[in-house]
């Protein structure tokens, strides 16, 4: 029962990597709904953001008001700090209960946790994965798919790339490298063996 660590800079394909191991049978825990499940309405973690930023941050109906979260803690790299020391253990929480969950249904199954930036945090996640998954592709490539798939300009799309670890940080925590500067069927067949490989360990 593996646990494997998938991640990838923006526009860089882990979504289509995450679908085809879980088309193929993995367990996909996504880090990204975690981390809106740890302030959903009622759970302890909105309780928590609340109490640390006021009310201005809810909205009417008692849910998060991300923009206005955003606009504090995007300003002020200490306010940041604070909002993740209230949101990571409480996602970590959370996949700990989704891994124990998945394990109890089948002791055998290949529970791939997909974390957008696990390299960003690789201090403090990496040792919990038995393999690490990096999708990888051209930078060139990755600000295309931003520019004709997401609406960005160049520039925004070079910033966000910019913003996030790069390149050479991710694959220094690699065990294993998926290459999607191809096509979609030469990324699939990459996968594909991927699979194979974690299926037989």
């Amino acid at each position: 029962m593996p646990l494997i660590g998938l991640t990838g800079g923006i526009a860089a394909g882990k979504s289509l990597v995450s679908s085809r191991l879980r088309e193929l049978g993995a367990v996909v825990v996504d880090a990204d709904v975690l981390s809106r499940e740890a302030v959903a309405p009622g759970s302890p973690g909105l309780a928590s953001v609340a109490e640390a930023f006021g009310p201005a941050v809810l909205l009417p109906d008692g849910s998060l008001d991300r923009e206005a979260l955003g606009a504090i803690v995007f300003a002020d790299p200490q306010r940041l700090l604070a909002l993740n020391a209230i949101v990571h253990p409480e996602v970590q929480r959370l996949a700990g209960e989704a891994f124990a969950a998945a394990r109890a249904a089948d002791p055998g199954a290949v529970i791939v946790y997909d974390v957008p930036l696990l390299a960003e945090n690789a201090e403090r996640l990496a040792g919990q994965f038995d393999e690490i998954v990096v999708v990888t592709a051209d930078e060139d490539e990755r600000v295309r798919r931003m520019v004709e798939d997401r609406g960005m300009t160049e520039r925004e799309a070079r910033a966000r790339i910019a913003s996030q670890a790069s390149e050479a940080d991710r694959l220094a925590i690699a065990d294993r490298v998926v290459d999607n500067s191809g096509t979609r069927e030469a990324t699939i067949a990459q996968v594909d063996a991927l699979w194979r490989s974690l299926a037989d360990s």
